[in-house]
């Protein structure tokens, strides 16, 4: 799903509220998430899952192409925990 596609959802089970102001909301809450997660804070949403910022050990890999050593250094992923109810519903289809 893309952002458009879900202002135009809410837009649709809202009905009283024009898309500027719906695709408005939708930049907020994705900025303060985005926010969030800068700060290495985790982002819970119930019943939807939890965001969370972990770090990647710095490690040495072989280049399968060269044979030639590479550092790969320390790095920060974006991990995803989806809710329970989430998974249940998942596992149902």
């Amino acid at each position: 799903m893309l952002k458009r596609e879900l202002v135009n959802e809410v837009t649709a089970q809202l009905g009283d509220y024009y898309k500027q102001d719906v695709a408005q909301a939708v930049d907020i809450v994705l900025d303060e998430i985005s926010k969030a997660l800068m700060d290495d804070r985790r982002v819970e949403i119930r019943g939807f899952g939890s965001f969370s910022v972990r770090t990647r050990k710095p490690r040495t890999t072989k280049n399968p192409k060269t044979g030639k050593m590479m550092d790969i250094p320390e790095r920060k992923t974006l991990h995803f925990t989806m809710s329970k109810s989430l998974k249940e519903v998942l596992i149902e289809e």
